[in-house]
């Protein structure tokens, strides 16, 4: 079992950054690929970025290449979503989930096997 717990979400203005964290407890926690998706009300989810458990593979969602990054650190079983230059648009709720899947692109809900309650973020314009 793995717990995972998102914080870092808030107001922001557009042009602006943030840096999300998602604390994870439980076993094995460098054994997993890590995720984040975001969720806008009435749409899907969707997979944002993913970083691998020890090759250092990454997976960037087009929608945010070149503004957000994901960073891990295993000695303190935490995962970073830094975004940049922040958009309206990026508003949502960002959750980060764990996989025993490689990350090797797109990522989606049903390869996830654990989630965060999320966090939310607000751009304004």
């Amino acid at each position: 079992q793995v717990q995972l717990v998102e914080s870092g979400g808030g107001l922001v203005q557009a042009g602006g950054s943030l840096r999300l964290s998602c604390a994870a407890s439980g076993r094995d926690f460098s054994r997993y690929t890590m995720g984040w998706f975001r969720q806008v009300p009435g749409k899907e989810r969707e997979g944002v970025l993913c970083t691998g458990p020890t090759d250092g593979s990454t997976w960037v969602a087009d929608s945010v290449k070149g503004r957000f990054t994901i960073s891990s650190d295993n000695t303190k079983n935490t995962v970073y979503l830094q975004m940049n230059s922040l958009k309206p648009e990026d508003t949502a709720v960002y959750y980060c989930a764990a996989s025993l899947y490689h990350c090797s692109g797109y990522i989606y809900d049903s390869m996830m096997s654990y989630w965060g309650k999320g966090t939310l973020v607000t751009v304004s314009s």
